[in-house]
């Protein structure tokens, strides 16, 4: 047996294992990628999918149009270009195409005044149709997101409380949910639209919620009541994944309570989930809010909502076929560049996926 052999068989420790390294070698071993937080982790793959980043730049766009153009904008979305106190209705601002003037209006341009366009043309009541279009994106954008803000609530609150406590709890609130999820979803959105509209209108007439209109809150309480029911479960499954780690057990023999286990060890563990979640139920929320609009049960008229918009414009398809496809294309912008970036929300940040 050579020398070599007998070092590796015997037990005798080798001190030169044990000299210092130098530092060509600690060099050598230290990795170069410098340590990322999983947010951080998560930002850098999502700005490798070109496809998510466009479409955040396309809801950065829109969003800031629907807030910042309606400030010095020269027409409101609620003004009959046509009709002026004291003077008879003006018909020719009624129904002007793209970039057409009325008659009073062009009669200025030719005396070498200056009036401002109309990009989409007008509606059947003359009112400039670009700002009513802005202003409906603004609805529908703020009905989307308020309304997907009622949902992570309720069902982070439901779904965390089911998850923790388990049992008899867990099996009740399960149940109401797949009573829920048993429901005709088209069929109860509208009959609680239609219901709701008429209850709340005259309790909220005088007070600060009238402005708002009895339309919007009524979406508001149909997602409250129906939508929450996707979020709870995803919260749940979540939540009993995790319930049994060890950072979870050490917490609860420290004598923490449920609420704080929830608040800030459960939740914050799943925060991701939670986040493309959402992600995902703002388009859905503004197509729910769009059809209702366009069977007339969402927004007060005058305000306008894409789905409104739409809605009017059936009146006039043949001779005006531009006012149904203006907000059609912006509904479908929204709800697919919002559907794309939450699918890339998913991929960088869902650690499931990336494991």
């Amino acid at each position: 047996m050579d020398n070599t052999n007998i070092k590796r068989l015997s037990l005798q420790v080798n001190l030169d294992d044990f000299i210092p390294a130098t530092d060509a070698e600690k060099e050598y071993m230290v990795t170069m990628r410098p340590s990322t937080t999983f947010f951080q982790d998560g930002v850098g793959r999502l700005r490798k999918n070109k496809v998510a980043m466009v479409s955040m730049i396309i809801i950065l766009i829109i969003t800031l149009m629907a807030i910042f153009v309606p400030l010095f904008w020269p027409y409101k979305y609620e003004t009959m270009l046509g009709m002026q106190p004291g003077k008879p209705m003006d018909a020719s601002f009624n129904n002007l195409h793209p970039m057409e003037y009325s008659t009073s209006e062009q009669a200025i341009i030719d005396e070498g005044g200056k009036v401002f366009p109309h990009l989409f043309g007008t509606d059947s009541q003359g009112r400039d149709y670009f700002i009513r279009v802005v202003y409906g994106t603004r609805i529908s954008l703020a009905v989307g997101f308020f309304a997907s803000i009622i949902v992570l609530v309720i069902g982070i609150i439901v779904g965390s409380i089911s998850g923790y406590c388990g049992g008899v709890v867990d099996i009740i609130i399960m149940r109401i949910v797949d009573i829920i999820y048993s429901l005709p979803d088209m069929l109860m959105v509208i009959l609680l639209a239609a219901v709701l509209r008429q209850r709340l209108a005259p309790a909220i007439e005088g007070t600060a919620l009238a402005a708002i209109g009895s339309n919007i809150i009524s979406l508001f309480v149909i997602f409250a009541l129906l939508y929450w029911v996707g979020m709870s479960r995803l919260v749940r499954g979540q939540i009993l994944s995790l319930r049994e780690q060890e950072y979870v057990l050490a917490a609860q023999t420290a004598g923490a309570k449920g609420s704080r286990v929830i608040r800030k060890h459960l939740i914050p563990n799943c925060i991701s989930v939670i986040v493309i979640s959402t992600a995902l139920q703002i388009p859905s929320a503004i197509f729910t809010e769009s059809y209702l609009s366009f069977l007339g049960l969402g927004v007060n008229a005058p305000m306008p909502s894409l789905g409104s918009l739409a809605s009017d414009a059936l009146n006039g398809l043949a001779s005006y076929p531009y006012r149904l496809v203006i907000p059609a294309i912006v509904i479908s912008l929204i709800v697919l560049s919002l559907n794309l970036f939450g699918d890339g929300l998913r991929d960088a940040f869902d650690p499931k996926l990336n494991s």
